[in-house]
This record gives C-alpha cells, structure tokens and sequence, in this order.
C-alpha cells in the first residue's frame, strides 16, 4: 500500500546521501588515516543521527527549527564550527614515514568511540540534513501515513546511510589504497581538511530559506 510513497523517499535519500558532503569527508578521512574499523565506526555513527533526524521529524520538532532563525543559526554555527576544527586540526597534520608498520599502528590511535562520535556528531549537527529530513517527512511523506510506517521509513534511512557510509569506508580503507594515500600521507591529510574547512564556511554562510 505505502510501497510507491517508500521507493519515492528511497530515490530521494539515495541522491542525496550518494552527493559528497561532510558526512563523505569525514568518513574517507577516517578510513584512510586509521583504517577500515575507525571507517566503520565513523559510519555507524553517521548512520545513528539519522535516528536522530527522523525522531524530531516525526514529533515535529524540526518544524520548530526550520521555522526559527535564532534555533537555526545555533545550529549551524555549531556544525560550522565543529567542521572548521576537525578541518584545520588535519591542516596541521606532519609528513611521516609512509610504511606498513605505520598504517597498521594509526589503526590502534582511533577508538571506537571517538571514530563513532566524530561520525554522529558530524551529521547530527547537519542543518541540512534538518532541513532534507523535515522537507522529507512534510512533503514527500504524506501525513496521513501510520506513525508505525513512517518510524520504518526512518529505520530503513538509518540502515541504508550506515551501509552506504560502511562501503565508503571499506574502499578507502583497502590496503593498496591507503598505501597509495600513505605515499601522499600528510599532503592527503591537509587537502582533505581544506575540504572539511570549505564545507564549514559555506554551511556557516547558508541562510534559511
């Protein structure tokens, strides 16, 4: 019955989590720096504030958000802000030996909690993925659709974001790769915080429309 309604809003999040954003950044900086299961847990993360996303859609909080300047601006100066440290903390990044026993010693530097936390913390501070989930739950979603069925949407976003983000981070995370961004090894790490730092400036310069 809510099949047509389901496959609409699988289209739409697959187009938007398949474009490079933060999320994407953070996630192959991740999994080239420390490896596939620092990769992983960045993405379990990103994945676990979707849940975050759909819970304040569906209890119409992120209506309240998107409706206020002062909440939205909170918002996303706090992304911007967070963006811009994990972005100039990777410009500082020092040239080192680009050796096997290297890589497989940055694997044991990230914990779990940290790689996850980065993840969450990344898209949970998103405003717009506030926005993408609000419109999506206002819009494309009907509102006459079961509570039930719209929290199975929000599961399936959960899952299907941490999936895409966990074959991300098993790409990047393939020896050969990570040996051939090993050879790059600092200069990898400073392009991609000048990425992180020019997403943080163009969110800390978004205005609500």
């Amino acid at each position: 019955m809510y099949w047509t309604e389901f496959l609409t809003v699988a289209l739409i999040h697959l187009l938007a989590v398949a474009s490079p954003g933060p999320d994407f950044a953070v996630v192959v900086r991740e999994a080239v720096t420390h490896g596939r299961r620092a990769g992983t847990w960045t993405a379990l993360g990103v994945g676990s504030a979707i849940f975050l996303h759909v819970g304040y859609s569906l209890l119409g909080i992120g209506l309240i958000v998107s409706q206020s300047i002062v909440l939205f601006n909170a918002l996303k100066w706090l992304a911007a802000a967070y963006l811009l440290y994990i972005g100039f903390k990777a410009l500082r990044a020092q040239p080192a030996k680009p050796s096997t026993e290297n890589l497989h010693k940055e694997v044991g530097e990230r914990t779990a909690r940290g790689a996850f936390t980065s993840g969450f913390v990344t898209n949970g501070l998103n405003p717009k993925a506030t926005l993408f989930f609000l419109s999506l739950f206002t819009v494309v979603i009907n509102p006459h659709t079961p509570l039930a069925v719209q929290a199975g949407y929000g599961i399936y976003l959960a899952v299907a974001t941490a999936i895409w983000f966990c074959l991300v981070a098993m790409l990047f995370s393939q020896q050969r790769v990570r040996a051939g961004f090993a050879r790059m090894g600092h200069w990898f790490d400073r392009m991609m915080g000048a990425v992180l730092i020019a997403i943080g400036v163009k969110l800390a310069l978004t205005e609500m429309h």
